[in-house]
């Protein structure tokens, strides 16, 4: 009879369902779960493989006549925005990210609800109870972290941290070679501000400062329109075929 250590993972295939991506088109994805002590060395092995982390769950596509969905991860130490990111950064300087554990709270969750009511109204998350985003922030055995973003108050050369309400958040795995966003959301009605795309510009700066050599941006997915944004923030590299290759 064949056994299998307990920290061994399983993988498994979801049914096909509707692609949120790609009208007309189906999705099916392999996934297994990270748990156990080598939760940590299973989850960093994975997201190099071209996985993503949700919960206790690490998954990727597996469709079979469509691979449309591409994993992305920027070279942040030769980074160089354009013209329009030092824009953005400028816009966002009055901003402080503070980092803190992955620990649930009543403001994020209020912000987390005005977000999907404005920006993903009829997406699947739409539905997340507080307990379901709670589950969602601490359900995590990898090494788990939160940047809170709220604006500069007199106090935040003492002590670091930004004063005010929360303007936006980012939930980031901390991996050997690099960060990962595994989701973030902002405050709806600062659309002027380009906040996504802040995150996106902050992280690449912490993982540099931090000696990471990637920021991982989950998928990049050809032909969707609101995925096209990764495809700007170059150099980066995408997981092929033939392995990661890199795209200047």
């Amino acid at each position: 009879m064949t056994s299998h250590p307990r920290d061994a993972p399983q993988f498994y295939l979801t049914a096909p369902s509707p692609c949120p991506y790609l009208e007309g088109r189906e999705e099916r994805k392999v996934f297994t779960h990270i748990v156990g002590r080598r939760a940590r060395e299973i989850n960093e092995v994975l997201t190099q493989g071209g996985f993503r982390r949700s919960q206790t769950i690490a998954y990727r596509p597996a469709c079979e006549s469509c691979r449309a969905c591409i994993s992305v991860r920027v070279l942040a130490d030769e980074f160089v925005p354009s013209g329009n990111m030092r824009r953005v950064t400028r816009l966002n300087r009055d901003l402080v990210g503070t980092t803190i554990p992955n620990q649930p709270t009543s403001e994020q969750y209020g912000l987390f609800r005005r977000y999907l009511a404005a920006r993903h109204h009829e997406g699947g998350m739409v539905d997340m109870t507080v307990l379901d985003y709670a589950m969602m922030v601490e359900d995590s055995h990898v090494e788990t972290r939160i940047v809170e973003y709220r604006r500069r108050g007199p106090d935040t050369a003492i002590h670091g941290r930004g004063q005010g309400p929360l303007v936006a958040l980012c939930l980031t795995d901390e991996l050997s070679d690099g960060l990962s966003m595994v989701y973030s959301f902002f405050d709806p009605e600062l659309a002027a501000r380009s906040l996504g795309s802040y995150l996106i510009l902050d992280h690449i700066a912490r993982a540099r400062a931090k000696g990471l050599p990637f920021l991982y941006l989950g998928y990049w997915v050809e032909g969707s329109r609101k995925m096209d944004y990764k495809a700007r923030y170059r150099p980066q590299q995408r997981l092929l075929s033939t392995g990661w290759a890199r795209m200047e």
